[in-house]
């Protein structure tokens, strides 16, 4: 079922619409459930969503909460960007990389990413252009392979969310200096000036400290499972510990968690992080993702803690369907469909401008929000 050449959920996509045409279903029929694509396609159910939510904002299905997804077009048009690049007498076919830009990404695991996508690729689409995504899984040469096959393909630019090692790409700082048309996300290079957009880390966590403070918390945990410590966790970091500072609070090097995967253990109550929880070290946690805050709930759970009674949990980005039935997280917004569009206009703007351009670098911060739900509560 599956064509390497093409993101998952692209595939999925165009599967599903070829299944409308094929089997003649009419408005109002029910196309496979997700549990049913999951297994035909051998994904995850994150890849699942994020194709049934890109063919939902098309309009080619209706998804009714509860109930599935059902067909809304009988004749879904399949877009040129999910169509696979095909070659004609070994030379590739006239036109196809006319208007293409190309998104790097580490994964398409989350809702950050999916939402982030979303935003990048209407932003493109407004304006006339096609995308292609290629993963990196967060490795640092995987990158730079991406990068080279992007160029050697002639795309018009570069949406890249890099991996930070420590070490600087040496791709990007080529592309820097010739002047190739390219968008950093969510990650800088420090002391290397480029286009560059981002929500701002350090308020997020200064908000969620802010919040957990006047509800009488004291022993606030932070906690990334990134492999990395990378520009974005470190701000984030930097933001929690000003926010203590600024409130006159000691910092307990003990309640900055990080440099763990939550995979460690095939267990959750043998995974160390159990133990911080279940002994509660903590009456507050703020998690750097989504994924991370809902393992934590359940943890708890498994401890016998009670959120948000016993324990409070903030996560950055909404953890919504990440565990089936948890929805209701107390969580960072950072406005990541907005990141995408706004990214993709800068990177557009780039290409327009040329020459005149050249050497004038924009960097977008977006301000982020607390939304305040049901993971948070007084201490007691």
């Amino acid at each position: 079922m599956k064509n390497e050449r093409m993101p998952l959920y692209q595939q999925i996509q165009d599967y599903i619409k070829e299944l409308i045409l094929s089997s003649g279903l009419k408005q109002g029929d029910r196309i496979p459930t997700e549990k049913e694509l999951m297994e035909l396609f051998n994904v995850s159910k994150i890849t699942v969503v994020n194709a049934l939510a890109g063919l939902s904002n098309e309009g080619a299905i209706i998804r009714v909460p509860g109930r599935g997804s059902f067909v809304n077009k009988t004749k879904p048009e399949l877009p040129e960007s999910s169509r696979p690049l095909v070659s004609v007498q070994g030379q590739q076919q006239e036109g196809l990389r006319d208007r293409l830009i190309g998104i790097i990404m580490p994964s398409i695991d989350d809702y950050f990413s999916i939402r982030l996508i979303d935003g990048m690729q209407k932003g493109l689409l407004e304006k006339g252009y096609r995308s292609v995504i290629q993963l990196t899984g967060g490795v640092l040469e995987k990158e730079k392979e991406a990068i080279k096959l992007f160029m050697d393909f002639g795309v018009e630019g570069l949406l890249i969310f890099p991996v930070d090692e420590g070490q600087y790409n040496e791709e990007i700082l080529s592309m820097k200096f010739s002047g190739f048309p390219f968008v950093l996300i969510d990650r800088f290079l420090p002391g290397v000036e480029t286009d560059y957009i981002a929500s701002d880390g350090r308020i997020g966590t200064q908000l969620a400290v802010d919040h957990l403070w006047e509800l009488g918390h004291r022993e606030i945990a932070i906690c990334s499972d990134s492999p990395l410590q990378t520009v974005t966790v470190q701000e984030r970091i930097d933001g929690y510990m000003n926010a203590l500072k600024n409130k006159g609070a000691l910092i307990n090097p003990a309640h900055i968690i990080t440099e763990f995967s939550i995979k460690q253990a095939g267990e959750p109550e043998a995974h160390p992080l159990f133990r911080y929880v279940k002994n509660r070290m903590a009456t507050a946690y703020i998690t750097l993702n989504g994924r991370l805050g809902a393992h934590i709930l359940h943890m708890a759970e498994l401890a016998g803690l009670h959120v948000p009674r016993d324990l409070s949990i903030i996560t950055f980005d909404d953890s919504a369907a990440i565990i089936e039935g948890v929805t209701d997280f107390t969580h960072v917004k950072q406005f990541e469909h907005e990141i995408g569009y706004k990214a993709a206009g800068l990177l557009l703007n780039r290409i327009h401008s040329g020459e005149d351009n050249k050497g004038k670098y924009t960097k977008i911060i977006i301000k982020p929000e607390l939304i305040t739900r049901h993971t948070t509560s007084a201490c007691k």
